[in-house]
C-alpha cells in the first residue's frame, strides 16, 4: 500500500447529545468513539492520523495525545473547511488521505484497509465509501451516472424529491489524494442551504475537471453508523456488545444471557470459562480458563487465573490467582492479591492485603492492609484494625494461624505462625509462634443484679 494518512473529524459539538462534554468523547464498548476510530485507522494502514478539533478541543487532544496531529478548526463552517484546516500539517505529503468522522464508532479497520486498497488500485482521485439504506433521511445521497460511476453527493436539504429517493448513501468516509484534494478544497465555496463549505463538492469538482471518482459499497451498514444522540449511543453499544460476545463464544467462552452481560473489547476470557447473567468485565480484566463468573458479578482491571468460582462480587484493580471460591457479596479492593485455594464467603471486603495459599475468610470479616500466610482461618466477624484516623498500619498473620470470632486486630500488629486467637479478642501486641493470644476481659457474674433492675421501674 502506498502511503497513507487518516483525518479524523471530530470538531463538531454534538448538540443532540446535550452534553457537556464533546460527543466524540462519549464511551462505546469501554472506550471514547475516537478512541475507535484511530484504532481503526490504524489496522487500515494508516501510521500517520490528524485529528481536526474544535468544540471543547482541550479535552480531545488530551485524549489524543501523542497517537496523532492535532488540527484546530476554530469555526465549525462545514466538513470541506474542517479538511482546509489540515493543509499545513499535511503540506509535504502525497499519497492518499483516508478521511474519518470520529463519531463512527463501529468501524472496522481490516474493511477500511480493503477500501483503500481497493481506491489505490483503481486510480481513481478520490473514491466514496457507500452504503445501501432503507431509510436514507439525513444521509446524502450518492448520485451516479448510467456507467455507475459516482458524479456527485447531494445532502439531504438540498436533495430533490427524486435524489431523496435514492438508498445508497454516503457514509462520509472517503479516500482522497494528495496534494490534489487541498488544490479542489481551496476552490470551495459555502453556496448551499447550510451555508457551509462541503467536503462531498470535491467529488463534483473533481468529475467536472475530468478525474476519477469511485464509489465503494460496503454491506456493513453498521459499521459506518454516526452516532448523534443518546439513543443512537445505546444502539451502537448494542451492536458493538454482540460483537464482542460473540467473538468470545466463537472462541470458547460460554455465555449464558448476552442480553443481560457487558464485557469491553479490551477484556480476555479463556475457554470454558461460563459467564452468568448480570456480570460486568471493563477495562484490562484477564480472566483464565475453567472459570464461573456471576451471576451479578463486576470487574474492572482484574487479572483472575483459572478454575475460579467468583459471583456476586465486586473486584477492581486486584488479583485472584487460581482455584478460588469467593462469594456471595465479596469486595475486591486495590492491591489486593487472593492466591491459590483461598475461599471467601459472604460479606467479606479485601483491601491492599495478600492473602496466602488455602486460607479462609469465611464471612463477615474486614481484611484492610494486611500480609496472611498460608492455611490460616479467619473465624466470623474478625476485622483487621488499619486506621488511627491520621496513617494506616498493616496487619501480619503467618501461617497457620487461626483467629477465633470477633476478633479485632489492630495494626500494626503481627500474629506468628500457629498461633491460636481466642474469640471475640482485641489483639495489641505480637503474639508469638504457637501460643494463644486472648484479651477480653474475664467474665463477672452478679446473681440477681437483672431482677432487681427490672424491679426498680415499678
Amino acid at each position: 500500500m502506498s502511503e497513507l494518512v487518516a483525518i479524523i473529524l471530530a470538531a463538531g459539538k454534538g448538540t443532540r447529545m446535550r452534553s457537556k462534554y464533546p460527543k466524540v468523547l462519549h464511551k462505546v464498548g469501554g472506550k471514547p468513539m475516537l478512541q475507535h476510530v484511530i484504532d481503526a485507522a490504524t489496522v487500515a494502514g494508516a501510521d500517520q492520523k490528524v485529528v481536526i478539533v474544535g468544540h471543547e478541543a482541550e479535552l480531545v487532544e488530551a485524549m489524543v495525545g501523542n497517537q496523532g496531529t492535532i488540527a484546530l478548526q476554530a469555526e465549525q463552517l462545514g466538513t470541506g473547511h474542517a479538511v482546509m484546516q489540515t493543509a499545513n500539517a499535511l503540506k509535504d505529503f502525497h499519497g492518499t488521505a483516508l478521511i474519518l468522522c470520529g463519531d463512527t464508532p463501529l468501524l472496522d479497520g481490516e474493511e477500511l484497509k480493503k477500501f483503500c486498497e481497493a481506491h489505490q488500485e483503481s486510480g481513481a482521485a478520490a473514491t466514496v465509501l457507500t452504503a445501501i439504506m432503507d431509510d436514507p433521511f439525513g444521509y446524502g445521497r450518492i448520485v451516479r451516472d448510467a456507467d455507475g460511476n459516482v458524479q456527485g453527493i447531494v445532502e439531504q436539504k438540498d436533495a430533490t424529491e427524486e435524489q431523496k429517493a435514492i438508498k445508497e448513501i454516503n457514509t462520509g468516509i472517503y479516500c482522497m489524494e494528495c496534494p490534489q484534494m487541498f488544490d479542489v478544497l481551496a476552490t470551495l465555496t459555502n453556496d448551499n442551504a447550510q451555508g457551509e463549505y462541503y467536503l462531498t463538492d470535491v467529488l463534483q469538482k473533481l468529475n467536472e475537471a475530468g478525474a476519477k471518482v469511485g464509489g465503494i459499497s460496503t454491506a456493513d451498514s453498521d459499521m459506518v453508523m454516526g452516532i448523534n444522540s443518546r439513543k443512537q449511543l445505546s444502539v451502537a453499544e448494542g451492536v458493538m456488545r454482540q460483537r464482542i460476545l460473540d467473538k468470545l463464544m466463537d472462541a470458547g467462552v460460554t455465555i449464558m444471557d448476552p442480553a443481560s452481560t457487558f464485557i469491553e473489547a479490551s477484556v480476555k476470557i479463556g475457554r470454558d470459562t461460563v459467564i452468568y447473567p448480570y456480570t460486568w468485565l471493563e477495562g484490562t480484566t484477564e480472566i483464565g480458563e475453567d472459570c464461573e463468573i456471576g451471576p451479578n458479578a463486576r470487574f474492572t482491571n482484574v487479572k483472575i487465573g483459572d478454575d475460579n468460582h467468583l459471583q456476586f462480587i465486586y473486584g477492581h484493580d486486584c488479583e485472584v490467582k487460581n482455584h478460588v471460591t469467593a462469594g456471595p457479596y465479596v469486595h475486591l479492593r486495590p492491591d489486593t492479591v487472593i492466591s491459590d485455594h483461598v475461599k471467601i464467603g459472604n460479606y467479606v471486603e479485601v483491601k491492599n492485603s495478600n492473602v496466602g495459599e488455602g486460607t479462609k475468610l469465611p464471612h463477615l470479616t474486614y481484611i484492610g492492609d494486611s500480609d496472611i500466610g498460608s492455611g490460616v482461618n479467619m473465624g466470623c466477624g474478625c476485622i483487621t484494625v488499619n486506621y488511627d484516623g491520621k496513617k494506616k498500619h498493616r496487619t501480619v498473620i503467618g501461617d497457620n494461624a487461626f483467629v477465633g470470632c470477633n476478633t479485632n486486630l489492630v495494626a500494626p500488629v503481627t500474629v506468628q505462625a500457629n498461633t491460636y486467637i481466642g474469640a471475640g479478642s482485641t489483639i495489641t501486641k505480637e503474639v508469638p509462634e504457637n501460643a494463644l493470644g486472648i484479651a477480653r476481659a474475664r467474665q463477672k457474674n452478679i446473681e440477681g443484679w437483672a431482677e432487681k433492675y427490672r424491679n426498680e421501674s415499678k
